[in-house]
């Protein structure tokens, strides 16, 4: 009797551990005309001008825009990616093809920030989970942009070598 006791004692344990390591998952914002505003213009500006750079550049493809919302002299924190704007057009060029541009951005945006001469675009990432993976989780995803004299100067993410 003891023993059963133990068990289900053992299996509730592990059950409320399980749970209370549950995430909430990583949900988009689908107002971005209000994630973009903001009462200071100058702050509002560089969150567009990012916003506009990922539309145009990043997800259509249009690598030709790059001197429009780039410094020649960008500095790149990606470890896989060089410094420099020609190394940026250089390394998506090799899997970007132009398409149309989309009037929003496509990737699951969650919010923007803008504080100072930064922005941080921060996305919601599905994936697959590793312990069953037939299940799926979201997490965040962090782009972060300083601008120097109306065009983007750097850039930070998460990313790992690979």
């Amino acid at each position: 009797m003891f023993k059963k006791y133990l068990i289900t004692v053992g299996v509730l344990l592990s059950l409320c551990c399980a749970l209370s390591h549950a995430q909430e998952p990583v949900v988009a914002n689908k107002d971005h005309a209000k994630m973009l505003a903001s009462a200071d213009p100058k702050l509002a500006a560089n969150k567009k001008l990012v916003y506009d750079f990922w539309r145009e550049v990043f997800e259509a493809g249009h690598l030709d825009l790059t001197p429009k919302y780039m410094t020649e002299t960008y500095i790149q924190n990606n470890p896989n990616v060089a410094t420099g704007r020609k190394a940026f057009v250089d390394f998506f060029s090799k899997f970007k093809q132009p398409k149309p541009i989309a009037e929003r951005i496509e990737s699951p945006l969650v919010s923007i920030v803008a504080e100072g001469d930064m922005v941080i675009l921060t996305f919601s990432k599905e994936h697959t989970d590793p312990k069953n993976p037939t299940q799926k989780y979201t997490t965040s995803w962090f782009d972060q942009f300083r601008i120097e004299n109306g065009k983007i100067a750097e850039h930070w993410d998460p990313a790992t070598r690979q």
